[in-house]
């Protein structure tokens, strides 16, 4: 039986976070330039990932209270509009200080748009479309990989960081006008109260969710946020090669988020986690053996085909445990999220900085092992209780 076809709304919410994961991006993909450009070290200029993370983190579960009552179409139209205007005035910072504190302003806009995305997405199909639509709203960000990631790192490498950036601000013109467009007016997801947000941070199914996210998260962006220095130094590779890494990368985790998007109404996500972890964790098993491009492009095929589908499982997993309390679970996912790439960023700047790049990949594979681990012990608690509701 042929599947019905999802709204066109959601094709608007996929285009947003195309832009919205691009623009978290582009600082990983063009940290070369940003560093010799500011004159800082790699290692500094990461920390505009940490920074960055950080506020995402603290802003997604505050920000969804704040903006609960918001008709979903304006506030999403807004947000794409403020990304822009924070890429537009980054471009502008003649110091790393000053894009420092752009950037914590600009990055309020992640932190609202992506949860508040996939909360809404309830309210746009019937439940048992939940999981396809969920995860299909996730592909803009694995599409981010694909093509905004490569674009900017090569514009980057080209014609400078601040290219690149402007570039952002376009693309979020752009996203905020297909989103008043496409999506309804007048929806209102209903806001938690303070006793669901209390259920929410009081469920361990829900929080051992969110604390998987985090663990994954920490252990891919040790290594995963100083792709471009770390290339460059052991391999050499220009900014063009690192462009068609990122795009390589890209694809398999544009493959990997449609095939989730596929068969996880089928699989289960929690099942669907387990696989998409265990490739992650593959890859950074095996990230010693490449020597050369080709042998590491080969070798972070797996990671890429999980990295961003369990992302999408994860937002899934969630919707399905409690649809209730969803804008407050996946608000706090998204946190999980962006502190598992504060911490990791952090990590993989403290061994860079002290020289100590042969670690990163060994540090991040006992980290997401222990995702691995707690994602298996949280199935097994929900097994125990499946009459659970949160």
């Amino acid at each position: 039986m042929k599947r019905p076809a999802l709204p066109a709304a959601l094709w608007a919410l996929l285009a947003g976070n195309f832009v919205i994961g691009t623009g978290v991006m582009v600082v990983p993909g063009t940290l070369n330039e940003l560093s010799t450009s500011l004159q800082v070290s790699a290692a500094t200029a990461g920390q505009l990932i940490t920074v960055g993370a950080i506020v995402m983190c603290l802003g997604a579960p505050l920000l969804a209270a704040v903006v609960a009552g918001w008709d979903r179409r304006v506030l999403l139209a807004c947000t794409m509009l403020w990304y822009g205007a924070g890429h537009l005035v980054a471009t502008l910072m003649p110091n790393f200080g000053g894009l420092l504190l752009v950037r914590m302003l600009t990055v309020i806009a992640p932190a609202i748009f992506t949860p508040q995305a996939a909360a809404c997405v309830g309210l746009l199909v019937p439940p048992e479309q939940r999981g396809r639509a969920v995860t299909f709203v996730f592909l803009g960000w694995s599409m981010a990989s694909v093509l905004g990631l490569p674009i900017g790192a090569v514009i980057g490498g080209h014609f400078g960081w601040r290219a690149a950036f402007a570039v952002i601000t376009v693309l979020s013109a752009v996203g905020a006008i297909w989103i008043w467009l496409k999506l309804p007016a007048g929806i209102r997801p209903a806001a938690l109260s303070r006793e669901a947000w209390g259920r929410v941070f009081k469920s361990p199914l829900l929080m051992g969710v969110v604390s998987v996210t985090a663990l994954q998260g920490a252990g891919q962006f040790v290594l995963f946020s100083y792709f471009a220095p770390i290339l460059k130094q052991t391999l050499d590779a220009s900014a063009t090669e690192l462009g068609l890494m990122w795009a390589w990368f890209g694809a398999c985790g544009l493959a990997g988020n449609m095939l989730v998007s596929r068969h996880i109404d089928r699989v289960g996500a929690p099942r669907m986690v387990l696989l998409t972890t265990s490739l992650i964790a593959l890859s950074l098993l095996l990230w010693p053996l490449g020597v050369t491009l080709v042998w590491l492009a080969l070798l972070l095929t797996p990671w890429g085909l999980g990295c961003f589908a369990t992302n999408s499982a994860q937002q899934a997993r969630l919707v399905a445990l409690s649809p209730a309390l969803a804008p407050g679970s996946v608000a706090l996912n998204s946190s999980g999220i962006y502190i598992g790439q504060a911490v990791g960023a952090g990590a993989g700047g403290w061994l860079l900085a002290h020289e100590a790049t042969a670690w990163m990949s060994w540090v991040g594979l006992a980290t997401v092992l222990a995702a691995i681990g707690l994602s298996v012990a949280v199935d097994r608690a929900q097994r125990r209780a499946p009459a659970f509701s949160a």
